[in-house]
């Protein structure tokens, strides 16, 4: 197939967005953080632009909470977009250093939020964390999966080994970890992410992750795991897709990571 086009349905299962006051100013700061140069601003509506371009039905859209009295506001934020956009899917956010973790996890369901994304970078907790313990079997008994930063050689927060060990503890939890399992650290995510109840996404990786790495990574943790992202603001859709579909994967296989992973995971029907 052309590796440059795709007519199929897309859904992209790794966003951020920000309200429009401070966008810009978050925007920087994730570039600067990475020292990545950023394609867009984190607006929803750049957003919709953006992935518009190569025909994007659904969006997972979320946003973090780098203070604990931030949570709040954020959910309620995404709550909102998700109102304006019917084809934004909303994560909260949560932070060890809440209090009240419990009710706001009573507060989301209600906002109908569909899970929660957690930056252990950004918010310098481990991932394994005994605070957050308890917090994963809760979102394990509400049905909240959690989207996971995962990764990054120049801290430890993210390890994939911590993200083992809470698998180890809480194994019913519905974990995604991000960036192919971990930004920089494949390697250790191939070693010990292959089992339990967690699945992957394809951002911020391919414009560093060579073909061939990326390949053994996609078919030792199994096609049938993956979600396609694209971590914008951070990188265009357009340049996004162009990086998967460069790995040459069958039609059937650009499917299922491209939309119908996604659909079967949260439900919802992309064909309308």
């Amino acid at each position: 197939m052309d590796q440059t086009r795709y007519s199929g349905i897309i859904a992209d299962a790794h966003t951020h967005i920000f309200p429009e006051k401070i966008a810009q100013k978050a925007t920087d700061s994730i570039g600067s953080f990475y020292d990545i140069p950023m394609d867009h601003t984190g607006l929803a509506e750049k957003l919709i632009v953006s992935g518009s371009a190569i025909g994007v039905k659904k969006y997972l859209v979320c946003s973090t909470a780098t203070k604990a009295e931030q949570v709040r506001s954020i959910n309620d934020f995404i709550h909102a977009q998700c109102q304006i956009h019917p084809e934004f899917l909303g994560f909260a956010t949560l932070h060890p250093d809440l209090t009240n973790w419990e009710d706001e996890i009573e507060r989301i369901l209600t906002l109908g939020l569909r899970g929660i994304k957690l930056h252990p970078d950004f918010q310098r907790f481990d991932i394994d964390d005994a605070r957050c313990i308890p917090i994963y079997k809760r979102l394990s008994e509400a049905g909240l999966p959690v989207l996971f930063h995962m990764g990054d050689d120049r801290y430890d927060f993210s390890a994939p080994m911590r993200l083992r060990r809470v698998m180890d503890r809480v194994p019913e939890l519905h974990s995604i970890a991000a960036h192919f399992g971990g930004f920089r650290r494949w390697g250790e995510a191939l070693n010990c992410l292959k089992e339990g109840n967690i699945w992957f996404d394809t951002c911020s990786t391919l414009f560093c992750l060579n073909k061939e790495e990326a390949l053994k990574t996609l078919y030792t943790f199994g096609v049938e795991r993956f979600f396609f992202g694209t971590d914008f603001p951070m990188w265009d859709h357009k340049e996004e897709l162009e990086r998967f579909l460069s790995l040459g994967l069958s039609k059937e296989e650009n499917d299922r990571i491209l939309y119908r992973n996604f659909a079967d995971f949260y439900n919802v029907d992309l064909t309308k």
